[in-house]
């Protein structure tokens, strides 16, 4: 009973719940804020940084997700998982007694630390406990958990917050958390191992061989260029002394780095991940996607909200249409790709990911709300075609000993990319605004770009000229975004078919390693 319970060597359905729940907390901590801010607001003050509220949770979680790969790699994921997962629930508990804004920044940042050892390990140890075959069977899972606690996150942020108290927000995650951390200490199993390698088998000598150095140059490095793309355009301008600063400062860190890993025994960042033309290419691909995705998760709402007239409700029917395609087409991929192979199975979702997008600024103006949610219904079966096979195809290319830094370094090219994503598209959004502001031909418009929104709440204090013209401008900066991620799955589609291998190059099932 090596892989957690079962006799046949499958993981039982403890483990199983275990890898959900974990999946659950950290995808309900990206969202369940968003709907509470006004009351944490309220009660704290801060206003001016509230954004670090989720800022701050997502560089932490990026920017660890390689150390925890190479950690998992080393000692095993069961001690990483459960070491995250304690972490997440203490950042949780400091979060639910915050005393004012800047604590609770703190306090996010620390659970980011947990949430990025969780994340990661979590879907390592679904390629660890399952054959290849397999595989998508349990993806498809963690995308429907995913998905469905986006989703519920929001209304359960509103409910907390509006009806109790929005402490609750963060302590509702220590039963959840402390299950998946009983479940796994108590039936998780992990597969054995090949023998360390002489004087390497003890911990203390593992813990030696780690390269604390380069640990910290990626966590420094990571922190300062998210930093920078974070803060760019929204505190200070992109040509200004500060974010020039910070991104001369991130390259530097980074050659830094490279030469530092390059002379470590056990690299955090082995150079063998970009070396190798299957993982190389499924990282660029990856972090395209992250790229591309902004515009459905940060944009879309807004645009359903502004442009459309809906509210939150409404909002979150255009947005939960891709959120359903998608976990059902990861779990139907599996059929494509044993007959056309990951490479090709996922060249043919970006494609058609590539159509939803290029769609969406031939959408009329106004849209019915139907239009925006087909387009995102097919664009999330699109990226199921495309994601589940190449997680599961690179995953299946190394070993053990290997996978922890392939997923890792995968989750983490994503994570860049939506960061990247984030501050391109939003830079993108505000000129064509702005720009229709200028050039106005109508009175009353709102003066400044941070007005646009809270005028469009409430349209019956602006003329009715004023309304269509502002919908109007924010229809076209959503649809200059939409025309962006579509050169954005151009480029991921590009990667595929020239840098990526027709046939993966899939080792035998490693559970027995």
């Amino acid at each position: 009973m090596r892989t957690g319970g079962r006799a046949d060597g499958r993981p039982g359905r403890a483990v199983v719940a275990a890898l959900m729940l974990g999946m659950a907390l950290v995808a309900l901590e990206g969202t369940i804020v968003s709907t509470a801010v006004p009351q944490i607001v309220g009660d704290l003050g801060g206003f001016s940084v509230f954004s670090w509220l989720f800022s701050g949770y997502l560089l932490a979680v990026t920017v660890t997700l390689p150390v925890y790969g190479k950690l998992a790699d080393t000692f095993g994921r069961k001690p990483v998982l459960l070491a995250g997962t304690t972490l997440f629930l203490i950042g949780s508990l400091l979060c639910a007694g915050a005393w004012d804004m800047g604590a609770l920044i703190a306090f996010r940042v620390v659970q980011g630390l947990g949430g990025g050892a969780i994340q990661g390990t979590v879907q390592t140890l679904a390629a660890d406990l399952y054959p290849l075959e397999e595989r998508p069977r349990i993806q498809a899972r963690m995308s429907t958990v995913w998905a469905t606690s986006s989703i519920a996150g929001p209304a359960l942020g509103g409910l907390l917050a509006g009806y109790a108290d929005w402490r609750l927000i963060f302590l509702v995650n220590l039963p959840v958390g402390g299950l998946a951390l009983w479940l796994t200490a108590r039936h998780l199993v992990e597969p054995s191992r090949s023998p360390a390698p002489p004087g390497r088998g003890t911990a203390a000598a593992r813990l030696r061989s780690i390269d604390w150095a380069g640990a910290a140059g990626v966590f420094a490095c990571g922190a300062l260029l998210l930093f920078a793309l974070v803060q760019g355009g929204v505190a200070w301008p992109w040509l200004s002394a500060p974010s020039l600063a910070l991104l001369a400062a991130s390259a530097v860190l980074a050659v830094l780095v490279a030469y530092v890993e390059r002379r470590a025994a056990e690299p955090i960042l082995p150079g063998w991940v970009w070396r190798r033309r299957t993982i190389a290419s499924v990282n660029l691909a990856m972090g395209a996607l992250g790229l591309l995705m902004v515009a459905p998760m940060v944009f879309l709402p807004t645009y359903a909200q502004s442009a459309l007239g809906l509210g939150p409700v409404g909002a979150g029917f255009v947005m939960s249409a891709m959120t359903l395609s998608w976990p059902l087409s990861a779990a139907f991929s599996q059929h494509v790709y044993r007959r056309l192979g990951f490479r090709d199975t996922a060249a043919l979702g970006m494609a058609l990911a590539v159509l939803c997008l290029a769609a969406f600024p031939l959408l009329p103006h106004p849209a019915r709300p139907w239009q925006p949610a087909l387009l995102m219904l097919a664009l999330g079966a699109a990226l199921g075609l495309f994601q589940l096979p190449l997680i599961v195809g690179v995953q299946s290319t190394v070993g053990w000993s290997e996978r922890g830094v392939t997923t890792a370094s995968v989750l983490f090219c994503r994570q860049v990319g939506q960061s990247v994503g984030a501050a391109l598209f939003g830079a993108v959004a505000n000129a064509t605004i702005a720009a229709r502001l200028a050039d106005a031909p109508v009175p009353g418009l709102p003066g400044h770009l941070d007005e646009v929104s809270r005028a469009l709440e409430d349209p019956a204090s602006l003329p009715a000229a004023a309304v269509s013209y502002l919908r109007a401008a924010v229809t076209a900066a959503v649809d200059h975004v939409y025309a962006g991620a579509a050169v954005a799955a151009v480029l991921a589609l590009t990667v595929l078919l020239v840098a990526a291998p027709r046939r993966f190059p899939v080792l035998p099932d490693q559970r027995d390693e």
